[in-house]
């Protein structure tokens, strides 16, 4: 297990070319998406336009790199912590983390842990 860890300049993106090798220990049962022939070979051909399907719209300026999973190397992302969260606890900000942020096709918000 490789944890990759996104900044203000760099967004990792995790998919499977081959099959869908998934932390699913970890994250639960993978998305019916995850395991489609089109999110896994688009992820690698238009990055930025998968992300864009999701949510996720990236200043010019960020690098987004794809990682591709294997049966042997699984990879995680570490999400950015959102600004404004800096008083928060360790299970606080653990309840904000989704597991579309910990794959990269999400990101973590604030917005999450109110209810």
């Amino acid at each position: 297990m490789v944890v990759l860890e996104n900044t203000p300049t760099v967004h990792n993106l995790v998919v499977c070319t081959l099959c869908s090798c998934y932390p699913w220990p970890l994250l639960g049962l993978p998305p019916v998406w995850y395991k489609s022939a089109p999110y896994r070979s688009r992820a690698v051909i238009d990055p930025r336009g998968v992300l864009q399907e999701f949510g996720v719209n990236l200043p010019a300026e960020v690098e987004v790199r794809v990682w591709d999973s294997t049966a042997d190397l699984r990879y995680l992302v570490l999400p950015m912590r959102p600004d404004g969260t800096e008083a928060m606890s360790p299970d606080e900000l653990a309840a904000l983390v989704t597991r579309d942020a910990m794959i990269g096709t999400g990101l973590v918000k604030v917005r999450q842990a109110v209810q």
